[in-house]
């Protein structure tokens, strides 16, 4: 039986954009000069050693002045607005080898990373790879086109800006349970077919023994927490599979709803990525986006983000439903693309 929740979800990470945009201080944080030494004395602490960075935990990676920062970070994300950003990391004047430790590090002390692709990179690399968009097996984000609005496969996202765009990659976020209750306000009856089992493209990068789709609702209602899961790229590629079930007009008419209240400009929050942020977003409370770019001449300053996906302890516990795409609904090791041929690894560029 299918439970929903009440008619209003309350509490902080039922934000409003607008609200947040004239509120920043509630969510872009800076590191101290004393952080950005520690972070680094840590990554050359490691470096110094045999290691591998995909075999770091948070051992490897002492921060006794930023452990309880990056404790109420935590907090922030699974029981606040669900994400945080943070200025000051000097990465132009770093190596690949180091920005990626710091950043590796830091995710070590937040969560267990998790594989983002077939090929089992813990560690991501966003930026226009030349993929095709129309190509149903290509990852948006290999692309410079919008992504739209999504949730990835992990319980937290995070991103370290090492190059901004000539023009556009705006980073865009949105509330999941906002979207809900501007539905279940003005339409209840769309609200609630988003409950329903809907089919997702897995992109080619499939699990032995599953389909090439999952079926996850959009909403899911469990244990007193509305978590979401969402890509309408891959929702729509996903029609093409024989045995898929199939969208009708009121479930088309419901997607359509949801994506244009999640580009509502009063809704969602729009920033922009400088060289040295970093931003942690939880997926099982919002979405987030990135508008369409132009890169800059030079080659050398083609857009370029580090990416994490991490699974965090002491997280809210997800529906059953969810193991078809996380492989395990264990908190603190859950989520990510697990292939029969995976093997984790760390690609420095």
């Amino acid at each position: 039986m299918i439970k929903f929740p009440p008619n209003a979800l309350t509490g902080p990470s039922a934000w409003i954009g607008e609200d947040l945009a004239h509120n920043q201080d509630t969510w872009f944080t800076y590191f101290t000069e004393q952080e950005v030494t520690e972070l680094e004395q840590a990554a050359n602490g490691f470096l110094s050693g045999q290691k591998n960075i995909g075999e770091m935990d948070k051992s490897d990676f002492p921060l006794p002045r930023l452990k309880e920062r990056f404790a109420e970070l935590k907090s922030t994300l699974i029981n606040g607005i669900g994400f945080e950003v943070i200025r000051g990391l000097p990465v132009t004047s770093y190596s690949p080898e180091m920005a990626a430790t710091i950043f590796c590090g830091i995710g070590a002390h937040l969560g267990n990373a998790r594989s983002q692709n077939a090929a089992g990179h813990i560690l991501g690399h966003v930026r226009d790879a030349g993929a095709n968009a129309n190509d149903p097996n290509t990852r948006i984000y290999q692309t410079s086109e919008r992504q739209t609005f999504h949730t990835d496969s992990a319980d937290v996202v995070g991103l370290l800006c090492l190059q901004d765009a000539m023009e556009g990659g705006l980073s865009l976020l949105v509330s999941t349970e906002t979207i809900y209750n501007e539905m279940n306000a003005t339409r209840p009856d769309l609200a609630e077919l988003l409950f329903d089992p809907i089919a997702t493209d897995r992109r080619g990068e499939i699990p032995e023994g599953e389909k090439p789709y999952f079926e996850i609702p959009i909403f899911n209602w469990h244990k007193g927490k509305l978590t979401g899961m969402y890509q309408r790229q891959y929702i729509d590629s996903a029609q093409r599979f024989d045995g898929v079930l199939k969208l009708t007009d009121q479930h088309i008419e419901a997607l359509d709803m949801f994506d244009a209240l999640a580009n509502n400009p009063r809704l969602h929050l729009s920033m922009r990525l400088e060289p040295g942020d970093i931003q942690f977003v939880y997926n099982h409370a919002l979405l987030h986006d990135r508008t369409g770019f132009k890169n800059w001449p030079d080659p050398k300053k083609t857009r370029h983000l580090l990416r994490l996906w991490l699974s965090i302890e002491n997280d809210r516990p997800l529906p059953d439903c969810f193991t078809q795409r996380y492989g395990s609904i264990q908190i603190g090791n859950r989520g990510g693309i697990i292939t029969k041929n995976t093997r984790l690894n760390v690609p420095l560029d």
